[in-house]
């Protein structure tokens, strides 16, 4: 006898990256890197530690449920309203908020085939239809997209930078896709890697949110500001959408050490600026290794970059463990013969170069 919803039996679950930890018990190893899960390789802002440090000792009280002085800086940030805002435990959270708020059971939601896998994941597990377009050259094809949007279209997610491709779509092509769309449709654009972006024509997506009330940004202070273990993220939007998903969101879905952390970082703009330079020149460094082996990638614009071994990733993945180095394996995405590298530091790219060689036998 099956006891959950019928419509979660086809669900597959979100596969994360290999904590450090397993990996060291599975292959008996002492030093083990990761590069698997995107995350900052300088650890988290070092202001962000001595906010924690010093409010450890208000643990025992809630959090505030709104998240008052956290939002009054990213106002200030974003010169918007704190009626703009809205929290989240990670943008994970904010998805599920999304979904739930505003997609009724007979609507449905679009997004591409190859992006990140929570948008379909959290749809499916609320019993809403997922439509899927394929990438065109391992990027969103907003034109194929459009003409898939029919009445009962609610929400279209779009991952830019794209996760894990590492590809992105123009403010160009972002002003064609929203021209003529249905007012009731909502837009969402998840910029989880926004910051480490090095190019002019990136969409100016916050003029968006002050201009239409069907459009929501996403951000984290996962990638960054090195905090993915406090799980924060926050949504950008039209106060009368915010407040539908206030409704939906949970009090205290944010933890009070990760809102102190998340306030402080915000003034640290000297680890931003080294975070940025670490992962633009990993990124380099990787692009001349990579092209020395003769192996293709997808230029990217955010901190991973995605290889193609033109092998099994899989076992690529398993392989590059026994040499204590964790990337990932893109099965789950469709992409057999890749593998996701995040950026490390100096170290870690040259430790990633030489597993990869002996793994593949350069």
């Amino acid at each position: 006898m099956v006891l959950a919803r019928k419509h979660l039996i086809k669900v597959a679950p979100y596969q994360a990256g290999r904590p450090i930890e397993e990996v060291k018990r599975q292959f008996a190893l002492r030093n083990v890197i990761k590069l698997a899960s995107n995350e900052n390789p300088l650890g988290p802002s070092p202001k962000a530690l001595v906010a924690i440090k010093k409010n450890l000792h208000l643990i025992n009280r809630y959090p505030d449920a709104n998240g008052f002085y956290l939002k009054r800086k990213l106002a200030q940030v974003f010169n918007v309203s704190l009626a703009n805002i809205v929290l989240g435990n990670g943008s994970d959270e904010l998805i599920d908020i999304i979904v739930k708020a505003f997609v009724e059971k007979d609507e449905g939601i679009i997004t591409s085939e190859g992006t990140f896998l929570e948008y379909k994941i959290i749809s499916q597990v609320h019993g809403r239809k997922v439509t899927t377009v394929p990438l065109r050259n391992f990027k969103y094809d907003l034109e194929a997209i459009k003409k898939k949007i029919n009445p009962k279209t609610k929400v279209v997610f779009i991952s830019n930078p794209n996760n894990p491709t590492g590809t992105y779509v123009t403010q160009y092509e972002i002003e064609e896709f929203l021209h003529d769309l249905p007012e009731d449709l909502l837009v969402v654009f998840d910029e989880a890697y926004d910051v480490f972006i090095d190019v002019d024509d990136f969409p100016k997506s916050l003029e968006l949110v002050r201009n239409q009330k069907n459009i929501i940004i996403l951000k984290t202070f996962s990638k960054s500001f090195g905090l993915a273990g406090l799980r924060i993220g926050y949504a950008l939007a039209h106060p009368q959408l915010v407040r539908y998903m206030e409704i939906v969101r949970q009090p205290f879905n944010v933890n009070f050490l990760a809102q102190v952390a998340a306030e402080a970082a915000l003034e640290d703009k000297e680890f931003l600026k080294k975070t940025r330079q670490v992962i633009l020149e990993g990124k380099n460094y990787l692009y001349v290794a990579l092209n020395k082996m003769g192996l293709a990638y997808v230029p990217s614009a955010a901190n991973f970059i995605l290889i193609d071994v033109a092998r099994d990733g899989a076992r690529v993945f398993r392989q590059m463990l026994k040499y204590g180095v964790i990337v990932r394996d893109m099965q789950q995405y469709g992409l057999k013969d890749f593998i996701r590298v995040s950026i490390g530091t100096k170290e870690e790219n040259e430790r990633f170069i030489r597993a990869l060689k002996k793994v593949l036998q350069y």
